[in-house]
């Protein structure tokens, strides 16, 4: 596990402003936290390399390209052995109906959010994909009524340092 990172207030201002918005320019960044661009450069430059910032992603609305139906597939792998868990991994991965996968403790072993355009093509992945592999022992699928994000994402002791406006309301 790494090692987490020092934090001070302005540094969670940047990072609940950038997690709200990753196309912010610096200019407008330095000016909702006051202080110089070059400051607010320097610090996000610092929370680069130091691994608290990972990439900037692009998130696409899967209804919108045709991906209209979202499920949870609870998957069991028997045995679980690292020969067979890697080529899993990679293989689901690899699917283009694929959002994410974890790897649990619990009765199942995965948990994998796809995405894809109806029932048919749900039906297809799991027995074409999932149930076909001799290693998959159980299959358990969940559909996705509705999504939220949350966040932003602070450490666990930042609330105490949430900078705050004339009204009380948190950055």
């Amino acid at each position: 596990m790494a090692d987490s990172v020092a934090l001070d207030p302005v540094d969670l201002h940047i990072l609940r402003l950038l997690q709200n918005d990753a196309r912010t320019t610096y200019r407008d960044l330095a000016a909702q936290v006051g202080v110089a661009p070059s400051t607010c450069l320097d610090r996000v430059t610092r929370l680069r390399r130091s691994g608290v910032i990972l990439g900037h992603q692009l998130r696409l609305d899967p209804a919108r390209l045709g991906r209209g139906l979202q499920a949870l597939l609870s998957v069991q792998v028997r045995p679980h052995r690292r020969d067979l868990v890697g080529p899993f991994v990679e293989r689901i991965r690899a699917l283009p109906e694929s959002l994410s996968l974890f790897h649990l403790t619990g009765p199942e072993d995965f948990l994998v959010h796809v995405a894809v355009a109806g029932p048919a093509d749900l039906q297809r992945l799991v027995l074409d994909e999932f149930t076909a592999r001799r290693e998959v022992a159980r299959v358990e699928t969940r559909l996705i009524f509705q999504q939220w994000e949350c966040g932003p994402l602070l450490p666990p002791d930042a609330t105490a340092d949430v900078p705050r406006d004339a009204a009380g309301e948190s950055w």
